[in-house]
C-alpha cells in the first residue's frame, strides 16, 4: 500500500478548504491546507467578511438621522472614512487569525505557496515542495470577471476588492453591475453620501432574486438617492483628467453618458482554474470550471473539487462549506448526500432592506410545472417592524396547491437574512405552513411576520 505524506490535501484555505479540512481533521484524517494568500481566502479577507462590516458602519451611518428626533445635533465636519475602513480590516484580520487558530487546534498543517497538481496524488507547492496525499481537493476558489474595454486598474476601475480598499470615497461612483456584490457595495457608497449610480443590462437588480421582493429593496435605495438604470448596456469607457465618462446603451435605443470619479465592475467571478495544474492529471476544465462527479469527485479518483471551482454550485461560501464536509465524509467512508440540493441553499444580499430566500421564484416554479400558491404577509404588520422603525418588507412563501408543501420562501427587510432560516428549516424538515403558523413566536419579534405568512397560508393571518 502507498504512503502518503497526508491522507488529504485541501488547496485553498477559503470557506471550502479550512472547513473541509477540520471536519476531514474531526474525522480522524491527516490532512493539510495549502494557501497562498491568508487564512480564510477571498471570503474572511477581500469578500463576505469585511463587506458585511462596512455595510454594517453604513447602516449605522445612515441612520445617524434618527438621532435628531431626539434633539441630538451632530458634526460631521471630522468624519473620517478611513475609520471605516480600519473596522473592517480589523474585522477581517480577526477572522483570519481565528481560522489559524482552529486549523491548529485540530491538528491541520498549514502550508504557505502556491499549489499547483504534480500527479495524481501530489501537489508541488512554489514549484519547489512536493506534497503527497491519497486525496487532493480543489478549493481554489474564484475571482472578479473582466470585460474588455473595461479593464480594472484598482485605481479609477474597481473590482469588489478595491473597492473594500478604498480609503477614501469618491465624490461619484457608477457600478458596473447588479447583483448582490454590486447592491451591496452600492448600498455602502450611497449610504456613506456618494452619488451613487448603478448600472445592470438585465431588466432587473437581483436578477435571480425574488422580483416582488427586489420591487420592495429598489423603492426604498431610489427613494435614498440611488440612481439605478436596468436594461442598459455599458458600451464605452473613457478615462480623463476630470474622472470617467461611461456610455450606456438602453434597451431598444438611445444612449447616455455617466460621468463619475470611480467605476466599480461587479460583473460577476470566474473560477481559479488556470495555472493549478488540471492539465498534468488529464482534468479538462468545461467553460473554466473543473468537472465533477457525485460526491465532487472529478474524472481522477483521487482528486475532488469543491466550491466556485465547480459549474452549477451558486458562488456562495456556505455552499463551499458544505461541499468541502461532503468530501471529508466521503473520505471517511460516511454516507453524505451526494451534492449540496441547490433548492435548500439560502441566497442573502445584505444591503439594508435585506433580500433572502431558498428555493425557485414563482416564475421558475411554473417553467417546473409546480402547481403552487403564495402566501404573503407584509412586514409593516408585525408590531416589532412597525417599532423599530423598518416596516418596509415582505415574507413570501410559496407552497404545493394540493399538499400545502413549502416549495421556496422569499423575504425582504430588516434581518430578512436571519428569518429565511426557519422557513428553510422547516422545508428541510418536511414541516408545513400549519406547523409554523401553530408554533408561538415571542411578541413583538420580525420572526412573527413569518409566523403570519405561514397563517396567511392556512388562511387565518390575523394582523393582515
Amino acid at each position: 500500500m502507498a504512503s502518503f505524506d497526508y491522507d488529504v490535501l485541501f488547496m485553498g484555505s477559503g470557506p471550502g478548504g479550512y472547513v473541509g479540512a477540520i471536519r476531514a481533521a474531526q474525522l480522524g484524517k491527516k490532512v493539510a491546507v495549502v494557501e497562498r494568500d491568508k487564512p480564510g481566502g477571498v471570503c474572511l479577507n477581500i469578500g463576505c467578511i469585511p463587506s458585511k462590516a462596512l455595510i454594517n458602519q453604513a447602516d449605522i451611518f445612515l441612520h445617524r438621522k434618527n438621532l435628531e428626533d431626539f434633539g441630538v445635533k451632530l458634526d460631521m465636519s471630522g468624519f473620517d472614512y478611513r475609520g471605516v475602513y480600519r473596522k473592517s480590516r480589523s474585522a477581517a484580520g480577526k477572522l483570519s487569525k481565528g481560522v489559524s487558530y482552529l486549523l491548529k487546534k485540530n491538528s491541520v498543517d498549514y502550508v504557505e505557496g502556491d499549489a499547483k497538481i504534480s500527479g495524481v496524488n501530489e501537489v508541488t507547492v512554489s514549484g519547489e515542495q512536493a506534497l503527497t496525499a491519497e486525496s487532493i481537493v480543489i478549493a481554489t476558489g474564484s475571482r472578479p470577471r473582466e470585460i474588455p474595454g473595461f479593464e480594472i486598474d484598482e485605481e479609477r476601475v474597481l473590482s469588489s476588492t478595491g473597492a473594500l480598499m478604498l480609503q477614501e470615497l469618491p465624490k461619484r461612483m457608477v457600478v458596473l453591475g447588479g447583483g448582490y456584490i454590486g447592491m451591496e457595495l452600492a448600498f455602502v457608497m450611497n449610504a456613506f453620501g456618494v452619488e451613487t449610480t448603478v448600472v445592470e443590462m438585465l431588466p432587473e437588480i437581483l436578477p435571480y432574486s425574488d422580483p416582488d421582493n427586489v420591487a420592495v429593496a429598489r423603492n426604498v435605495f431610489e427613494r435614498r438617492g440611488m440612481k439605478i438604470l436596468t436594461g442598459r448596456k455599458a458600451l464605452k469607457l473613457e478615462q480623463g483628467k476630470n474622472g470617467l465618462s461611461l456610455t450606456t446603451e438602453q434597451d431598444g435605443g438611445g444612449s447616455e453618458t455617466l460621468e463619475a470619479d470611480k467605476l466599480l465592475v461587479a460583473v460577476g467571478r470566474v473560477p481559479n482554474t488556470e495555472g493549478i495544474g488540471l492539465e498534468n492529471v488529464g482534468i479538462r476544465p468545461e467553460n473554466g470550471f473543473v468537472p465533477v462527479k457525485d460526491y465532487y469527485r472529478t474524472s481522477i479518483p483521487s482528486i475532488y473539487a469543491i466550491g466556485d471551482v465547480v459549474e452549477g454550485t451558486p458562488p456562495l461560501a456556505h455552499v463551499a462549506s458544505k461541499e468541502g464536509e461532503i468530501v471529508a465524509e466521503t473520505l471517511a467512508g460516511h454516507a453524505p448526500e451526494p451534492r449540496v440540493d441547490t433548492d435548500l441553499v439560502p441566497a442573502a444580499v445584505y444591503c439594508e432592506p435585506q433580500v433572502a430566500g431558498f428555493g425557485p421564484t414563482e416564475q421558475e416554479a411554473s417553467e417546473r410545472g409546480i402547481s403552487y400558491r403564495t402566501a404573503v404577509f407584509p412586514y409593516r404588520g408585525a408590531g416589532k417592524s412597525v417599532a423599530i422603525e423598518h416596516s418596509e418588507g415582505q415574507v413570501k412563501i410559496l407552497y404545493e396547491a394540493e399538499t400545502s408543501e413549502i416549495v421556496a420562501a422569499h423575504v425582504v427587510g430588516k434581518d430578512a437574512t436571519e428569518l429565511v432560516h426557519e422557513l428553510l428549516l422547516a422545508k428541510r424538515s418536511e414541516l408545513l405552513p400549519t406547523d409554523i403558523a401553530t408554533t408561538i413566536h415571542a411578541h413583538p419579534t420580525l420572526s412573527e411576520a413569518v409566523m403570519e405568512a405561514a397563517r396567511a397560508a392556512e388562511g387565518w393571518a390575523i394582523h393582515a
